[in-house]
């Protein structure tokens, strides 16, 4: 080894250089204490140095030589970087230096330098910029307010290895016992002595002791099955653990690869100077990061591209083997090494995003990695992976390091200018989120699962992204279709601990962003509660599409009497017409409102996706505030709750509306006085009964709402007289 790596370094290097060098490649050296490093103070232009790094499916961290060229500061506040320039067989190879080289350890004399980071954009591939270990080592000590769910969590690992040292003391309890009654029983039998010890080294008492897979009940434990009574309970638990680690959720064993890469080489701050003051000339910034996909097919990339990206400051590149088992495998003694291949991820699954770069440093279980940020988040609660290199690419203007995410093996938590770091073996919280899509049109149904790192700016986007990509991949269309969506939100954002809503929705181009957004309406207001944070459970979707457009329009509504009394119950006969087919007629009751004032009642007939005009709403239109504002300063709680309550758009609602439009500015205020005069007239009814629920239920009481097989696309007015008896 000592000649490999002198050879390797082609320097002269002192005894504890070269010990220090040795442990980059030691199988054990995340256990070790990291190697000595050379200050950015030390380093002068002209020294030669070596690089490791992995550039194919060996696996082996190569080395490659570099030089540096000089220092770079960016003054006051500004970065520091290095300037330098690669060479050597490997690079001659791969044509460079790549994206996905990101993090590779540079040495000089056996002490780390930093991690290459940054090209420059359309110039030469072998110069390049390096990011100084003195400016990544902070990471480690920065604060982490991250992954601190209030809830109890299950921890898999803990429960494992509690029920197999319990299984191990009962197997000895056991022998024990039967040794012992054996020596009470054949005393004079010379195989008694020995009972007790052949005992525990029967099969079972092995397996036990080593908490092995092949044990039913540590296999039941392991995966929370409900077969097993104390995994059931446990499971149980970890069900009300709004944010449960990612260990909780690697019950599975299979294990998928998730194609992803490295984010783009971030470049340093422009005009810079050298060493000798001298100024740099102005350099292209690339795009801040390149984020990776699998599962994604070209629509469903697009879509989340918006979503995620809306000012265009990431590069995307769909690429990687998509993963087909939903959750990946986790890894709980995970090692890495500087020059080891290492993924950071926010979704994980059926669907993958994230990005592979080169670790850069081990301490003990902390990871330093990348040499420039991630997505730049800075305090994050991200996936740390492993990595499998598959090959290089080299081009023109830029090449790139292809590699595929494998098991989660720890938690970043820092992702910040000069890299990104991360513990192994602590494992990230995470909303796990399954989506059952069927397209009834092509006779085709598919089941995904991903797990998303829970980071409030992006569960909105991801979980909507993900669930869009899932239609567009089961439909081989979803223009001029036809969906019907249901989700699910287990939190503890509002009592009842659960968002539902079901829906249907007809889109001529795009019928997928339509059934995804009341999805990521109310992911939004979750992530986004003023007053607390709130846990996420889980997230499940069930989405039906079928082409053609199932819609219906009103064609009358006449009730079956013109006159009532308040609280009176009339059926009105109401007729549509769906697209292209026959008129059909239906019978819907209404309920006058108990506190409604005689005279002409105006109702409006409506599909349930259309916005009523009230009278209230007049009254807000010439500024005018009413009794009661609607959703001003409301929590979030009562915004989910009402989210539920919305009527559907394949519901038609009776209520009463604003009528016809005023014809003259007389007439609308007649209109406006008459809101004032019920709105007054409402408050003194709450006052004087003291519903504290009577606005709560008034909206209920007020209309009636009727599902049909359509979704109705418009709205009719229909009239009755209010006496009282």
């Amino acid at each position: 080894m000592y000649k490999s790596l002198k050879k390797c370094m082609g320097l002269k290097k002192s005894v504890s250089a070269l010990l220090a060098a040795m442990l980059i490649s030691l199988p054990g050296a995340s256990s070790l204490a990291m190697e000595s490093i050379m200050p950015y103070s030390e380093v002068w232009g002209g020294e030669t140095g070596t690089a490791y790094t992995v550039v194919d499916g060996s696996g082996e961290i190569q080395p490659f030589q570099v030089d540096l060229i000089g220092k770079m500061d960016g003054g006051k506040g500004g970065s520091r970087s290095i300037m330098a320039r690669a060479s050597g067989a490997l690079i001659e190879q791969t044509g460079g230096v790549l994206q996905g080289m990101s993090g590779s350890p540079i040495y000089v004399e056996g002490r780390l330098v930093g991690a290459l980071a940054a090209g420059i954009k359309d110039m030469a591939p072998y110069t390049f910029f390096i990011t100084p270990i003195e400016d990544m080592l902070p990471l480690w000590s920065l604060p982490d307010n991250k992954n601190k769910g209030r809830l109890a969590t299950f921890d898999l690992k803990k429960y494992q290895e509690d029920k197999a040292k319990k299984a191990e003391e009962e197997a000895k309890k056991e022998a024990k016992a039967e040794g012992e009654s054996a020596a009470e029983e054949k005393q004079d039998a010379p195989e008694a002595e020995n009972a007790a010890e052949e005992k525990q080294d029967a099969p079972e008492a092995e397996n036990a002791a080593a908490g092995k897979q092949d044990v039913p009940e540590a296999e039941n434990a392991a995966a929370g099955r409900q077969d097993a009574p104390e995994a059931a309970k446990s499971a149980a638990e970890a069900d009300e653990a709004g944010k449960a680690p990612a260990a909780a959720e690697a019950g599975s064993e299979e294990k998928s690869e998730a194609g992803a890469a490295e984010p783009a080489l971030e470049e340093t701050a422009v005009a810079e100077k050298n060493e000798a003051g001298e100024p740099v000339a102005e350099m292209e910034k690339e795009p801040k990061s390149t984020l990776f996909f699998s599962g994604f097919n070209t629509s469903g990339l697009d879509y989340l591209k918006k979503k995620l990206d809306p000012k265009g400051e990431l590069s995307f590149v769909p690429m990687g083997i998509e993963a087909g088992q939903g959750f990946l495998a986790t890894r709980y003694n995970a090692e890495l090494q500087p020059g080891s291949p290492v993924g950071v991820a926010v979704v994980c699954g059926d669907f993958s995003v994230g990005a592979t770069g080169t670790v850069t440093a081990v301490e003990g279980k902390k990871v330093l990695a990348f040499g420039h940020s991630f997505l730049h988040k800075g305090n994050v609660n991200y996936f740390m992976t492993d990595a499998s290199v598959v090959g290089t690419i080299s081009g023109p203007a830029a090449g790139m390091k292809i590699a595929n995410m494998g098991s989660i093996i720890g938690r970043v938590n820092q992702d910040r200018e000069t890299g990104v770091a991360g513990i192994l073996g602590e494992f990230p919280s995470v909303v796990p989120m399954k989506i059952r899509v069927e397209d009834k049109t092509l006779g085709r149904q598919d089941n995904y699962g991903v797990r998303i790192a829970y980071d409030e700016d992006y569960l909105p986007q991801l979980t909507a992204g993900v669930a869009y990509a899932a239609v567009a991949k089961t439909s081989d269309t979803t223009a001029g279709a036809t969906a019907k969506v249901d989700f699910t939100i287990r939190t503890d954002a509002l009592p009842g601990g659960k968002v539902t809503r079901s829906n249907m929705f007809y889109g001529a181009e795009d019928v997928g962003q339509n059934a995804v957004g009341e999805l990521a309406q109310a992911m939004n207001l979750i992530c986004n509660n003023k007053d607390k944070e709130s846990d996420i459970v889980d997230v499940q979707a069930d989405i039906s599409l079928e082409e053609g457009r199932h819609t219906a329009s009103l064609v009358s509504a006449t009730p079956e009497k013109m006159t009532a009394a308040p609280g009176e119950t009339v059926n009105f006969k109401t007729t549509i017409k769906p697209y292209r087919g026959e008129k059909q007629t239906l019978t819907i009751p209404y309920t006058v409102p108990k506190l409604q004032q005689e005279g002409t009642l105006h109702l409006d007939v409506r599909g349930g996706g259309f916005i009523p005009v009230t009278a209230a709403m007049l009254l807000q239109q010439v500024g005018l505030e009413t009794a009661d504002e609607e959703g001003k300063n409301q929590k979030v709680a009562d915004r989910l709750q009402n989210l539920m309550d919305t009527p559907r758009n394949n519901e038609i609602i009776i209520a009463p509306g604003a009528g016809q439009p005023p014809t003259s500015e007389k007439e609308q205020r007649r209109m406006i006085r008459e809101a004032a005069k019920a709105a007054k007239a409402q408050a003194e009814e709450e006052k004087k009964n003291h519903k504290v629920e009577f606005l709560k239920d008034k909206k209920k009481d007020d209309q009636t709402r009727f599902e049909t097989e359509y979704i109705i696309d418009n709205v009719i007015h229909a009239t009755l007289k209010v006496e009282r008896p």
